[in-house]
Order: structure tokens, then C-alpha cells, then sequence
């Protein structure tokens, strides 16, 4: 299975909000080393769950849109003349 790599950026900036959720709603501080884990736990329990449903989404799109473009390319098909 693969593991989700986050950005350093992006990583840095999800703990900072967790630590502001826990302080915000709890009113317990949570340190940057516990919040790091409970995000790396988070990514590996969820993680995969999100992915398969962002791709099942995206499946899901992308028939729709290919039913609608041969609806157009149908409505496209000309009608050769009848032999009288």
C-alpha cells in the first residue's frame, strides 16, 4: 500500500491546526510532537478511505461526462439520404 508523503509545508501547517483545534475546542494544549503523531495516525487510518473515495468520485465523473459527450457526438451522425 502506499504511504501518503505530505509536504513539509503542508505537514507543518496541519499541525499547527490541529494544536489551534485542541486548544480552541478541548482547552488543552497538545504539543507539536503529539499533534504530529495523531496526524500521521490519522493520514494512515483515513487516509486511504478518503483516497478511494476521491477516486470512485472522480470515476464517477468521468463516466458521466463521457455519457454526455457520446450523447453529443450521436446527436452529431448525419442521416444518409433514403434511395427512392
Amino acid at each position: 500500500m502506499m504511504s501518503v508523503k505530505l509536504p513539509k509545508e503542508q505537514k507543518d501547517r496541519l499541525v499547527t491546526e490541529l494544536q489551534q483545534y485542541f486548544d480552541e475546542e478541548f482547552s488543552e494544549p497538545i504539543g507539536n510532537l503529539a499533534a504530529e503523531q495523531l496526524l500521521d495516525f490519522f493520514i494512515r487510518q483515513a487516509g486511504p478511505h478518503i483516497y478511494n473515495q476521491a477516486v470512485h468520485d472522480c470515476r464517477q465523473f468521468a463516466m458521466e461526462r463521457f455519457a454526455a459527450m457520446e450523447e453529443e457526438m450521436c446527436a452529431l451522425e448525419k442521416t444518409p439520404p433514403s434511395k427512392r
